[in-house]
């Protein structure tokens, strides 16, 4: 008998809304910091704050180092109303029953978790890069994720961004890019019910 098929989705972009660049601009124009150096910023701490080398505090204190005018206490707020779900965070339930669900994201699990614990039960795996120390589009961390499936053969990822996709395609599994309109939901639904 064929196990269910594996449904491995991102989070940012696909089940919760990505923060940047509207927490950004935000922190910008409240503290009149200039929003290409918030940018900047942004990009020589990624590697690290999404690899889990500096802890989500270290990245707090950076962000007030270079920016003292801004207000940690709102920034942080901010972020985490930033971070809200998607239509497809609905659908995880529906194809739990059809599928075996699994999480892969370039994320901090504190940023994420309010998204994450209402489906819990649903989900077989989380895989954050903050958490394994490494991030999309490195192999390692496909690898991990695909060394718990226990269907190899039959894998769907999902994610708004082409780039992550390509590493998953050469391990073999199936993918899908996450539209902005979301018209990738009804086409998992029509593939998960197929099988």
């Amino acid at each position: 008998m064929i196990g269910k098929p594996n449904l491995i989705l991102d989070i940012a972009g696909v089940i919760a809304t990505n923060f940047s660049p509207i927490f950004w601009k935000d922190l910008s124009s409240k503290f009149n910091a200039s929003y290409d150096d918030l940018i900047k910023f942004r990009k020589d701490i990624r590697e690290e704050l999404w690899t889990g080398k500096i802890e989500e505090q270290e990245f707090w204190d950076r962000l007030l180092k270079k920016f003292p005018t801004i207000d940690i206490a709102y920034a942080r707020s901010k972020l985490l109303t930033t971070i809200k779900p998607l239509p497809t965070l609905e659908q995880i339930p529906i194809w739990s029953k059809s599928a075996k669900i699994h999480l892969l994201s370039n994320h901090r699990i504190e940023w994420v978790k309010h998204i994450i614990d209402p489906v819990q039960d649903y989900i077989r795996s989380i895989t954050i890069s903050g958490d394994v120390g490494f991030c999309k589009p490195q192999l390692d961390i496909y690898i991990r994720v695909n060394s718990i499936l226990d269907n190899k053969k039959n894998v769907l990822f999902v994610d708004d961004q082409e780039k992550n996709l390509i590493v998953a395609r050469n391990l073999g599994w199936t993918t899908l890019l996450a539209d902005k309109e979301g018209k990738w939901i009804k086409e998992v639904t029509q593939r998960l019910f197929s099988y």
